[in-house]
């Protein structure tokens, strides 16, 4: 019996290597799998050997042969098959484990175009895929996790089963695919081509859900390949608590980015049910985790918490006053993780030192959303420098109520269309969306806010179709508003503005969120 092993992951090599032969296997390799092999002591012959042909063009070609390609696609059980791979002295091979080029790792260090070509494997996915095709009579294993599962089988029955060599086969095909669509992103973005004609996304499974958005929906978690520069969900370390649920991370991530939207000062923000319900900003952590709580401290109950500094112990003494689901931090001391442990069904996610950073900028990765047979892609959206602001009404703001409109602004983002923020300088008030009129947004936001939006700013996602939203956030109270604008009544939603003393600001960009 012959096995071919040719990985560029070489955990757990050996020893597979090793049970391979006491069951009876002869092993061909190449390159540096075979120098890992004889320098264990584990008889294996090389494939120029095997072929009789040389590796050739600098190592490019090693196994684009008929006695390897025939070996694995040949199905000795056919008549027709078999009398010609012995015509032609193609002996069987029966198992095969292969893991490819580190493409994406050679990638992810910043090596030279050049470098880069020469990590696409060419020899390793053709093996992958013939040996695949023909699962009915070959074992190939791309994963060092199966190595144990597949010698099991093999010491107790002499064989690997049709049920493991079928879920083999289907994890071999995920393999090849992945590798082939990290290449032609990595191609596509050489080219600043954020949009090809065909588009593949290559993710690897994160981890199982116990369900999806309800219980009886299924549902798994992601991520990319490699982590990206920016903080994400997906590649922090979760820390303590119960196992995250598919909303925890869809709300996780709409904290993360929120908070991402503030890195000069200590920020805090409270989500639930993907939307906030308390943001705020301060001089110390544990300041602008109370103001965000207190903003609305009933949904802040059972809320998701995202922060932009280390969590030290006076902040994980305020956050444990409340039942909380999840919190994100770029990390803990040690005192506080002694406090949130008492917490014990209270999930830690800990998402590195870049989110603390004073110049960290909100993720800059595509936006995927899946629609009934297919899928929308669009850049993140993101905070535009407010160099482009115009002031239209006879009133300017004041530096005070520009603070104000800044914060409103970031925040408003983040809300559900249509999106109204009433904010102070460095916390919001009170917001709504998600509304099918603007001016609903305004009234539930005004009732939510009451006294306190006296002189508060107010942000909103898209222009006000009409002055009767206008005349309802300032009877709420508010002396400043920011918007896109754009409507054909502008004039009549800005002399609205001039009627009532507000002062109100275009910028020329909106911020819808559906």
């Amino acid at each position: 019996m012959l096995a071919l092993l040719s990985v560029s992951d070489k955990r757990g090599l050996v020893p597979f290597a090793q049970g391979l032969v006491r069951c009876g296997y002869t092993i061909l390799s190449t390159g540096g799998t075979l120098e890992a092999l004889k320098a264990a002591g584990v008889p294996a012959r090389k494939v120029s050997a095997h072929t009789g042909m040389p590796e050739i063009l600098g190592g490019r070609v090693k196994t684009l042969h008929p006695k390897i390609h025939g070996g694995l696609l040949g199905r000795p059980a056919l008549e027709s098959d078999a009398r010609e791979m012995a015509e032609h002295g193609i002996e069987a091979i029966s198992l095969v484990a292969v893991n490819l080029y580190p493409f994406r790792e050679t990638v992810a260090k910043g090596a030279s175009r050049d470098e880069t070509i020469e990590q696409i494997d060419i020899g390793g996915p053709a093996m992958v895929r013939a040996s695949a095709k023909n699962a009915a009579s070959v074992s190939i294993v791309v994963d060092p996790a199966d190595y144990d599962a597949v010698l099991a089988e093999l010491e107790s029955t002499k064989t690997v089963s049709e049920k493991t060599r079928r879920a083999l086969q289907r994890k071999a095909f995920a393999h090849t695919a992945a590798y082939d669509a990290a290449i032609a992103a990595w191609l596509a973005d050489q080219e600043g081509e954020a949009f090809p004609d065909e588009l593949s996304l290559p993710f690897v499974k994160a981890q199982g859900l116990r369900y999806g958005e309800n219980p009886h929906q299924r549902g798994a978690f992601y991520r990319e390949h490699r982590a990206p520069s920016e903080p994400t969900v997906a590649f922090s370390e979760v820390l303590q608590g119960k196992e995250l649920s598919y909303n925890n991370i869809l709300d996780l991530d709409a904290a993360l980015g929120l908070v991402l939207e503030f890195s000069e000062k200590p920020a805090a923000v409270v989500i639930k049910h993907n939307t906030p319900c308390g943001v705020a900003i301060d001089d110390s952590l544990e300041a602008a985790y109370r103001r965000a709580r207190a903003i609305d401290e009933t949904s802040a109950f059972g809320g998701i918490i995202a922060l932009n500094r280390e969590v030290d112990a006076p902040t994980a003494k305020a956050l444990a006053e409340t039942f909380l689901e999840a919190i994100i931090a770029p990390g803990y001391s040690a005192e506080a993780k002694e406090i949130l442990a008492g917490k014990k069904n209270l999930r830690l996610l800990s998402a590195g030192p870049g989110l603390a950073s004073t110049t960290a900028k909100p993720r800059a990765q595509l936006d995927v959303r899946s629609v009934s047979g297919g899928l929308l892609v669009m850049d993140r959206d993101a905070v535009e420098p407010q160099t482009e602001w115009k002031v239209v009404t006879k009133r300017q703001p004041t530096e005070a109520e520009l603070q104000a409109l800044r914060f409103a602004w970031k925040v408003c983002k983040h809300v559900k269309s249509n999106a109204i923020v009433f904010a102070a300088p460095t916390e919001l008030l009170a917001q709504a969306g998600g509304q099918t009129s603007r001016v609903d947004s305004v009234k539930i936001a005004a009732m939510r806010g009451g006294a306190r939006l006296k002189g508060s700013a107010v942000a909103s996602d898209a222009f006000f179709p009409f002055r009767d939203g206008v005349d309802a956030l300032a009877q709420a109270g508010a002396g400043c508003v920011v918007q896109p604008g754009g409507s054909v009544r502008d004039a009549e939603v800005i002399a609205a503005a001039d009627e009532h003393g507000l002062c109100m600001i275009f910028t020329g960009v909106r911020h819808f969120r559906h």
